[in-house]
């Protein structure tokens, strides 16, 4: 008995395979007036420090303006006694987790680089800690969870808010006077991006 394939395409095919993306027409349009919208919208980020045990690295609470210049939180953690500016990674969280606690991804920043763990909008109550970021703007229906919030309409959909907030961090955290903003990455699982 031969094994199944995992594939209908051999190993090169995939290597090699790219799909046929119908880009709508307004595609870019609609997340350039996004983005400008979010970025109008107006609000300071405040970088606090965060009540934590942990004594090896800096740890504070940042809270940035989103989309429609919602309050979105996020954990800013960093190598305590770094010359800075530093290298930053922001990190988007996997489906229905919340940004946790200060040191559940402390990889990073004991690496040397400054981390940014963005808590998702309305999300964390399926595993983690939790999230802190509520998600304010109502939607038509959906069925159980985020990925059918709004669909009905571009501008309502639950994922246009999420992506704005997610370049809204970026924005957030190249603004911090430890970073260098040329040196800024994103990272992130599942729907945080991968």
């Amino acid at each position: 008995m031969s094994a199944m394939p995992l594939s209908d395409l051999t190993h090169a095919e995939l290597l090699a395979y790219r799909p046929e993306v119908d880009e709508p027409a307004d595609f870019d349009a609609f997340w350039t007036r996004t983005l400008a919208e979010a970025r109008a919208a107006g609000g300071s980020s405040t970088l606090v420090p965060a009540e934590t045990p942990i004594t090896q690295l800096i740890v504070e609470d940042l809270t940035f303006p989103g989309f429609d210049g919602d309050p979105v939180s996020a954990w800013v953690t960093r190598p305590k006694g770094a010359d800075g500016p530093l290298p930053t990674v922001v990190q988007y969280q996997g489906y229905g987790g919340g940004r946790g606690l200060p040191g559940d991804n402390a990889l990073w920043a004991l690496a040397g680089y400054v981390h940014v763990m963005m808590d998702t909008r309305g999300q964390g109550s399926r595993w983690g800690s939790g999230g802190d970021t509520a998600d304010p703007h109502g939607a038509g229906p959906s069925v159980p969870g985020f990925m059918t919030r709004g669909i009905e309409h571009p501008d309502d959909y639950y994922y246009r808010r999420v992506f704005t907030d997610a370049v809204r961090a970026v924005d957030a955290a190249r603004e911090l006077p430890f970073v260098d903003r040329d040196r800024v990455a994103v990272t992130g699982g599942s729907q945080g991006g991968g």
